[in-house]
């Protein structure tokens, strides 16, 4: 069990906050009163929903600043905040947890877990924290490398922490979604299945961090004896032929989790498999439960009430681990206890929570992966010619960060709409023949990918054969008239279809939504910019410029009657490394942030603008003996998830190191010198040859890139200037 600390303010702020907090406890006292957002997503059904409404469409326009909070970090922020009692509780990077008074912005308390750094190997998509679970005065947070923590919301102080890796080979898992409080019991997943881990979920006891049981979201190897529920033994017949049991598969739940309590029901997303092609992963493929599902779980044990494979066959990272909206939809007269799910791979999907049946599927986004859903069985008919790269490469929609993600979507009860960002994206996957080893905490997805966004200025760099076989697809048309992107959009869920729409800075650029009775629509970007939206119609009422990249789902509270809104704000996420142009974190320090407004508030103070661009320095000589070819290889494959080839970049850009650097370059990978920074060793991985391999191929790049940014300098063009170098590192 790792160590935790926690750190008090101290002085005479930390007398006040004792008063404070002895004076809320009378009920006598003066005390504001503090109201709304008291459970992650706003109420059980996490429809993301406030029934505030002292900010509506008449008084917007006056909506501004009231204060902020500073979250010490530089990385991506998706958490929302929620009110406990008389705090306010934000969870952060690596499982950090303040708690804030609400009224003022000050600090009472923060929880900052030691965390083994060494994590960062396998956490392929930054060290976020969407979160955290409530039930009384406990809170539960995730930390980065596998712990479940309970606070007390009071104090911050530790109830109990337990090992969500426990009993597991560690692989690779991480944590970066929510726990979700079913009960008696806390639940938890975790990410990794690129790298080799087969995925789980685990019930603790919510008072003393037992565990009470684990479901494993796919089979082990039959061989190695009986599978530990009937609900596995059903899942080994899907995985046909030459199962790749060394791998894991994948499967991790690494976000949506959602407790029914109405029905008693915990339903779980399920993610995607590892390798990617279901081919790899089993010789005569197969559904491969329960990959890409949902499955609805008895919260007392763990059992299997039902299930619903949202992709059979999985081999375009199409998870099921998009947020989940529970609510009751009018359909055909009668009031239904539904549940709304739009995972990647498209479509959106409503269900009967009451036995699981499938009631609605249609499609929110241009697809090509399949010819729609049998309206007998409620399963996906894949298109095997459009979609399977396992012999050609293939351009498939959506691309693999799918037509929805992590952003949570709101369901609004007076419009009957669902609002969420939405991309409109493909990509060209393709991989390569054979089976690859298993290596350990290595990425082992088996496949390339490039974004329909970049494919027309990468396609003429790629082998022929590649750029011949994409322009006779039938997609190729629409990949030439370009246009991808990612929309804010209200959507009918019982149709699919688009009622209002509003395009986004790019197609990286998402965010999380809320609405309001107010007729309200909050939505950041990345840019900064924090809009308010007529929930009916999509016009713009109102916005504020914040100067940090907003990708979190706000929320609202009030105090003494006043309607506050609030937002956590700070880029990253998935592709974390590789900044859009248009985001304010490529003109602003990425300090994360948690930002507050008011009416009546005021404008909202910008950060600190970044440095100009300096030319690349001059790098040493060409080591002797290295291959740089075999760098090139290595690095593609290890090290591109997280250096990007460009100045603005939230990791080192190591076409530009210092010779500092460079001398140290070694020991970086081989010793970990850097793995309190985040930067992981490799020793494991890299022989000392493999890493004078990667440093001659870098020392090529950087010399490459110095003399074109030389050559820009003297033309008086800008050292950003867009060139097929940059856009390869996707």
């Amino acid at each position: 069990m790792k160590h935790v600390t926690k750190v008090w303010r101290l002085g005479l702020g930390a007398l006040l906050i004792g008063a404070g907090l002895s004076a809320c406890s009378n009920p006598e006292s003066s005390s504001p009163v503090i109201s709304g957002w008291s459970t992650p997503g706003g109420d059980s059904g996490k429809r993301f929903y406030s029934p505030l409404q002292q900010i509506n469409r008449d008084n917007v326009d006056a909506l501004g600043y009231a204060w902020e909070f500073d979250l010490e970090v530089s990385r991506g922020q998706e958490s929302t905040p929620v009110i406990v009692g008389e705090t306010m509780v934000v969870s952060t990077n690596l499982g950090r947890v303040y708690g804030i008074d609400p009224v003022t912005g000050q600090e009472r308390w923060r929880f900052v877990p030691q965390v083994d750094m060494q994590v960062n190997r396998t956490a392929c998509c930054d060290q976020v924290n969407r979160g955290v679970a409530v039930k009384g005065n406990s809170v539960f947070v995730g930390t980065l490398d596998g712990d479940l923590v309970a606070l007390d919301a009071r104090d911050g102080r530790v109830l109990w922490q337990a090992d969500t890796l426990a009993g597991t080979t560690d692989r690779g898992q991480n944590i970066t979604g929510a726990p979700e409080v079913a009960g008696d019991v806390v639940i938890i997943g975790h990410g990794g299945a690129e790298y080799g881990v087969r995925g789980y979920v685990t019930a603790f006891d919510v008072n003393t961090g037992e565990q009470k049981w684990r479901f494993f979201t796919v089979p082990s190897d039959p061989a190695d004896g009986p599978q530990h529920n009937a609900a596995l033994e059903t899942a080994v017949p899907t995985w046909q032929g030459d199962v790749k049991w060394e791998h894991g598969l994948g499967g991790t739940v690494w976000d949506a989790i959602h407790y029914d309590p109405q029905f008693d029901v915990v339903y779980i997303g399920v993610g995607n498999g590892g390798p990617y092609h279901a081919m790899k992963r089993s010789s005569e493929g197969g559904d491969h439960l329960y990959l890409s599902s949902i499955v609805a779980l008895k919260p007392s044990d763990g059992s299997v009430v039902w299930h619903y494979q949202t992709t059979p066959m999985d081999s375009w990272d199409f998870t099921a681990t998009a947020p989940m909206i529970l609510t009751d939809l009018n359909i055909d007269g009668e009031q239904v206890p539904a549940l709304i799910h739009a995972p990647k791979n498209g479509f959106m999907y409503v269900f009967d929570r009451r036995d699981g049946k499938l009631l609605k599927a249609n499609a929110i986004v241009f697809q090509n992966w399949t010819k729609g859903i049998d309206p007998e069985t409620g399963k996906a008919i894949i298109d095997f010619e459009q979609a399977d790269y396992f012999a050609s490469p293939k351009v498939i929609y959506p691309a693999t960060p799918g037509a929805r993600n992590w952003h949570p979507a709101s369901y609004n009860p007076d419009t009957g709409l669902y609002y969420a960002s939405v991309q409109e994206l493909g990509n060209l996957i393709l991989t390569t023949p054979g089976d690859k080893p298993y290596r350990a905490k290595a990425l082992g997805a088996d496949a390339a990918l490039v974004y329909t966004s970049d494919l027309l200025n990468i396609l003429p760099g790629m082998p022929p054969f590649i750029g011949d076989a994409v322009k006779a697809l039938p997609v190729y048309e629409r990949i030439e008239k370009g246009g991808d992107n990612s929309y804010l959009r209200a959507i009918d869920p019982l149709t699919g279809a688009t009622v209002w729409s509003v395009p986004s800075t790019s197609w990286q650029d998402r965010a999380g939504v809320l609405t309001t009775a107010g007729g309200l629509v909050f939505h950041g970007d990345a840019s900064g910019k924090f809009t308010v939206y007529d929930a009916a119609t999509g016009e713009e009422l109102h916005s504020l410029q914040t100067g940090t990249t907003i990708m979190a789902a706000p929320m609202s509270y009030s105090i003494d009657g006043e309607q506050y809104i609030a937002v956590t704000a700070g880029w990253g996420g998935g592709g974390w490394p590789y900044v859009p142009r248009a985001a304010a974190s490529y003109k602003y320090e990425n300090n994360g942030r948690l930002l507050v407004f008011k009416l009546g508030g005021g404008a909202v103070p910008l950060p600190k603008e970044l440095p100009a661009m300096t030319v690349a320095p001059e790098p040493p000589p060409m080591p002797e003996g290295a291959d740089p070819v075999n760098g090139f290889n290595l690095y593609m494959s290890s090290c591109v998830l997280c250096h990007a080839s460009q100045q603005r970049t939230m990791a080192a850009d190591l076409r530009r190191m210092e010779p500092i650097t460079h001398e140290m370059f070694d020991r970086i990978l081989l010793e970990g010198i850097y793995v309190s920074l985040g930067m992981p060793r490799w020793d494991d991985l890299f022989t000392p040859q493999d890493v004078k391999d990667i440093h001659a191929y870098l020392i090529s790049e950087q010399q490459k890139t110095r003399a074109h940014e030389l050559k820009l300098q003297e033309r008086g063009l800008p050292l950003d200037a867009v060139n097929s170098g940059v856009l390869s590192s996707y």
